[in-house]
């Protein structure tokens, strides 16, 4: 084990000093970014990889601030990342544990908007007490949208756009990525086109707009692929646009799916610099997702911030079962996009809930006046998502997590009859351009039930959420452990065909043997 250890360290080395000497690339920007500051680094991660940095979300008093506002995010690239680490044995960094991204990664059987249903999202929502911490519960709030017919899509045009430098040679990136493109073609329709872009220190149209019914063609341009060179991520992403607008499909899915490690060291290597460029690039109608590979120079940070800025998704693909299941499975949830812009604000009833807590998406929180403002981003959910929050509350008679001042004791008991909260939701049709906001409201009537009386989908979503904030050795784990959590998911598997939630208890016992 050590001495395969060593030896793939002493390899990457070998191999950073191949493509890192080659910085004379070609790149001439066409867009003026920022100035980089100071400000704008991000952390750097265990074993040379970054993270955005985390700061977890606080409980907040009802009294002085009864509304929370955030962006739905679908993307579940955290969770596979992890999985790989613990897998070759260390636990994750801290800031590599963002817990929606964890919960996200499972499906729930939630209910599904029917026919009569004019908005595509369907709300429910359950309460129970938080296993780690029996003097409060649990709020959670689920979304799921319609499946999509697969017979009923509309014509995609695909951009491949593919990073083939140098750092992109290891076994588990460009021919995990060939493969898992392949796996991609799969489900795709005859009149569907594809075309691909590579970068590295020169970039290339390598394949013009092709229809799928030329498969053997597009996949013979995959297999030709070879790594080799610097990085220069900005023009490959320039290309990609022109491509994708000068082949624009009017009425149909146009979308760029960008396969890196993230690691664009000739070019824009600043997010904040890549994030106004696609900011600027989105309003054309074309969607980016990201498929993130590899180990030891992962730029999880780069990848998270181009799909969340690129009105697209995001996927980190560490072996070909996560690319099936990413892009066969989950194919219209990843491809398809049915609500846009989606932003959910929920207003606490002081007469039941003195604190609050969002379990993540930190990454993701607005401010309250941001729901209203249809200029402002949010995350996309696509056909057949499942999207769940969860919130921890301290209950109007529970014990204050904090002293406060100049709090008052006495809380009064406005709010209506028996509602715990009031919840609203804003999307926008992904079909109509430049369109205001649609609002979906609903009552969340309190109903608290016993942790053993919960559904399955709660209690292991509960059993995950309980798991990051072990790995994140949170202030608020309370009476949290890897053998509550073993348990809680065990009891709750429900209907698991592919067997992801058995797996992931694995994962938590293997982790327990690794803990801090």
């Amino acid at each position: 084990m050590r001495k395969s250890l060593v030896l793939t360290v002493f390899a990457s080395f070998l191999l950073w000093g191949c493509y890192n000497n080659n910085q004379e690339a070609m790149y001439s920007p066409e867009y003026q970014y920022p100035s980089y500051t100071k400000d704008m680094q991000v952390p750097t991660g265990e074993r040379g990889e970054t993270f955005k940095e985390i700061k977890e979300n606080p409980f907040v008093e009802v009294s002085s601030q009864p509304v929370s506002t955030f962006s739905v995010d679908v993307d579940r690239a955290a969770y596979s990342n992890i999985r790989r680490m613990i897998q070759q044995g260390t636990l994750p960094p801290k800031d590599a544990v963002r817990i929606e991204e964890m919960i996200n990664y499972f499906d729930y059987d939630y209910p599904t908007p029917d026919a009569q249903t004019p908005s595509p999202l369907r709300v429910s929502y359950e309460q129970a007490p938080a296993p780690w911490n029996t003097t409060h519960y649990l709020l959670r709030i689920g979304l799921k949208t319609k499946p999509l017919d697969l017979s009923n899509t509309p014509a995609s045009h695909l951009v491949f756009l593919i990073d083939v430098s140098g750092s992109m040679m290891d076994y588990n990136k460009l021919p995990l990525l060939k493969s898992s493109l392949k796996l991609l073609l799969q489900n795709l329709k005859p009149q569907d086109k594809v075309s691909i872009v590579t970068y590295a220190s020169g970039t290339q149209v390598a394949l013009e707009p092709t229809s799928v019914r030329e498969r053997e063609k597009i996949e013979k341009v995959l297999d030709g692929l070879e790594a080799g060179g610097a990085t220069s991520g900005e023009r490959g992403i320039q290309l990609a646009y022109e491509l994708a607008h000068k082949a624009f499909i009017k009425g149909g899915n146009n979308r760029i799916i960008l396969a890196t490690d993230g690691d664009f060291n000739v070019g824009i290597n600043n997010p904040n610099d890549l994030k106004a460029f696609i900011e600027k690039q989105r309003e054309g109608g074309v969607y980016l997702s990201v498929l993130g590979f590899g180990m030891g120079n992962y730029r999880d940070d780069m990848s998270e911030t181009l799909a969340d800025s690129g009105n697209g998704n995001y996927a980190y693909i560490d072996n070909l079962t996560e690319a099936k299941k990413v892009l066969v499975n989950e194919f219209g949830g990843t491809l398809f996009t049915v609500a846009k812009d989606v932003k959910l604000q929920i207003e606490f009833n002081p007469k039941y809930v003195k604190q609050y807590k969002l379990l993540g998406y930190e990454n993701r929180m607005l401010a309250n006046e941001d729901f209203t403002n249809d200029k402002k981003d949010a995350g996309e959910v696509g056909a057949g998502h499942t999207v769940t929050a969860i919130y921890e509350i301290v209950p109007s008679d529970g014990k204050v997590t904090s002293s406060l001042r100049y709090q008052d004791s006495q809380l009064n008991e406005i709010g209506k009859g028996n509602e715990v909260a009031f919840l609203k939701i804003r999307y926008k049709d992904p079909k109509e351009a430049n369109t205001a906001s649609r609002e979906v409201v609903e009552p969340l009537v309190f109903d608290l039930k016993q942790l053993s009386q919960a559904s399955d989908d709660f209690r292991f979503a509960a059993a995950v959420t309980e798991f990051g904030l072990l790995l994140r050795d949170s202030e608020h784990k309370a009476d949290a452990s890897y053998d509550q959590v073993v348990e809680l998911a065990k009891n709750a598997f429900g209907r698991d065909e592919e067997g992801y939630r058995k797996e992931f208890v694995r994962l938590v016992e293997s982790a327990k043997l690794m803990k801090r």
